[in-house]
Parts: structure tokens; C-alpha cells; sequence
């Protein structure tokens, strides 16, 4: 595997900052959390066969928490 997450999130924020061409970004914490969250969640999901007791266990959260949120990016019902 080449990279780590950090140098991919690093190259990702540098890339955004020049795409702003000098203007302030806002609310970029949110941001950053909003876009990779779902994708997080899906992957992560993919990746433990849809078992959340699995999925939650990788992530490092509990199993309720893993729900909320997976129902809050619509990827249960």
C-alpha cells in the first residue's frame, strides 16, 4: 500500500486550499468530517459483509452509535 491516510488527507487539503485561490475557507472541520464520513461508513460496511457488530468493531465505536449513524446516511432503514 502506498501512502498513508494522513499523506492522502494531507495532498486532499492542499489540493482544496489552492482550488480556493486565496479565499478563507469556513466551517472546514465539518466539512472534512461530512465528506468523509459516509464513504468511511460504506466502505467499512463493504468491507465487514454488512455485519455491524463487525463493522463496529473495526471502526472503534459501539454498535448503537454505528446504526445512528448509518441510518442517518440512509444505508439502513
Amino acid at each position: 500500500m502506498n501512502g498513508s491516510l494522513k499523506d492522502s488527507t494531507t495532498i486532499a487539503l492542499k489540493q482544496y486550499f489552492k482550488m480556493l485561490n486565496g479565499h478563507t475557507p469556513c466551517d472546514l472541520y465539518k466539512l472534512v468530517i461530512e465528506e468523509v464520513e459516509l464513504p468511511l461508513m460504506e466502505t467499512v460496511m463493504e468491507h465487514a459483509k454488512q455485519n455491524q457488530t463487525q463493522a463496529a468493531a473495526i471502526l472503534g465505536i459501539n454498535r448503537s452509535t454505528l446504526r445512528k449513524k448509518l441510518k442517518a446516511f440512509d444505508l439502513i432503514k
